[in-house]
C-alpha cells in the first residue's frame, strides 16, 4: 500500500511535470537559455544545458525548502 507521503510526492511531481509542459507549450525558453552550449559539427549536434540545469536546480531546491517547513 502506498503511504500518504508517497502519494503526495507523486501528485506534486506530476503537477510539476504538467506545469513545465504548459510553460514549454506557451513558448517559454525552457531548455534553450543563454549560456547553454550547442556544438554543431557535420550531421551531429551536441547540446549541453548548463544554465538550464542551474535554473531547474534552484527552482526544485526552493520548492523542497517550502515543503520541508
Amino acid at each position: 500500500m502506498v503511504s500518504f507521503a508517497m502519494a503526495r510526492l507523486l501528485i506534486i511531481v506530476g503537477l510539476l511535470i504538467a506545469a513545465i509542459g504548459v510553460a514549454m507549450k506557451l513558448g517559454l525558453p525552457i531548455g534553450r537559455l543563454p549560456g547553454d552550449i550547442v556544438i554543431e559539427r557535420g550531421g551531429s549536434t551536441i547540446y549541453i544545458p548548463i544554465v538550464t540545469c542551474l535554473v531547474l536546480s534552484l527552482v526544485v531546491s526552493g520548492i523542497a525548502m517550502l515543503f520541508r517547513r
